[in-house]
């Protein structure tokens, strides 16, 4: 009897497209590196700026990529200061106390807001700052704090999926010995269940700050421009990487500039890679 074609053509051509998508990656990755290596150094980051003062802040970097790095530092940080309780709260709050109906009302939301472009969400930031300047702020700008909300709003599914779905895959028997033992749901919430879930909840956690790092679209929109210097405050505009790598291959005007922004796309790659495997890391220990 012979067997069905459809079976025996995926066996052929399931790992011929795991090769096609293996041989996309490593040939991107050998481009980046074959162009980018060679401006890895101090002045890579630096520029003609000693290290040292460049570190402090007493001597501005015009061509290096400390300023874009430390701005990408303090963008992500207070993207989690924003999200990191809404997210992780809503998460708790759908798996632990949400009856059914309003479960699936949130879920639904959180869909969409997970499926909502990047671009969408710098465009909105764009018209809330239009908006409070015809309105109550005339002074109102661009600057790094509206960047970090957007990103915030952006982030809110990954630590919300992330978070519902490590409270629920903590076994039942943990429940139900905290039950036995006469505490309350809001105590095994908090002395069994949360232990329990940790690693699941820092794995989620770790994946929205490389979603955060990465994206381009939203800060375009809210407050990143170029040669902007060390960030001033959160109202301040500011640098960051993905839009030093768009800035440098739009505008470079020869190629030891070009070779800076083939540099500063391999520091984002590395950054975002430790990112995405320290999350990986955590979720396995769950």
């Amino acid at each position: 009897m012979k067997r069905p074609l459809a079976p025996r053509l995926l066996r052929v051509l399931g790992p011929c497209a795991a090769l096609v998508v293996a041989a996309s990656v490593l040939l991107l990755l050998g481009f980046l590196l074959v162009h980018g290596v060679e401006s890895w150094g101090l002045s890579l980051f630096f520029g003609d700026a000693p290290p040292l003062r460049a570190l402090l802040g007493l001597a501005p970097v015009w061509n290096g990529l400390w300023p874009a790095c430390a701005g990408t530092l303090c963008l992500v940080l207070l993207t989690l200061l924003l999200a990191l309780v809404p997210g992780v709260g809503c998460g708790l709050y759908l798996a632990w106390y949400a009856p059914p109906r309003r479960r699936r009302q949130l879920d639904l939301l959180i869909d969409i807001l997970a499926g909502m472009p990047s671009i969408i969400m710098g465009l909105f930031g764009f018209a809330l700052i239009l908006l409070l300047r015809r309105t109550v702020a005339p002074q109102a700008n661009t600057g790094l704090l509206l960047s970090a909300a957007c990103l915030a709003l952006l982030v809110l599914p990954v630590l919300i999926a992330a978070t519902r779905e490590a409270v629920r895959a903590v076994p039942p028997s943990l429940n139900l010995a905290g039950a036995a033992l006469g505490l309350s749901p809001g105590r095994r919430l908090r002395h069994i269940i949360l232990p329990a879930a940790a690693p699941g909840i820092r794995g989620g956690v770790v994946l929205a700050l490389a979603r955060a790092a990465e994206d381009t679209a939203v800060i375009m929109f809210t407050g990143v421009v170029a040669n902007a210097g060390l960030p001033a405050g959160p109202l301040e505009k500011f640098e960051a990487l993905p839009f030093f790598i768009y800035y440098t291959a739009a505008q470079y005007q020869d190629q030891e500039e070009l070779a800076r922004g083939f540099g500063a796309a391999l520091v984002l790659l590395f950054l975002s890679s430790a990112l995405l495997l320290l999350a990986r890391s955590l979720r396995r220990r769950q």
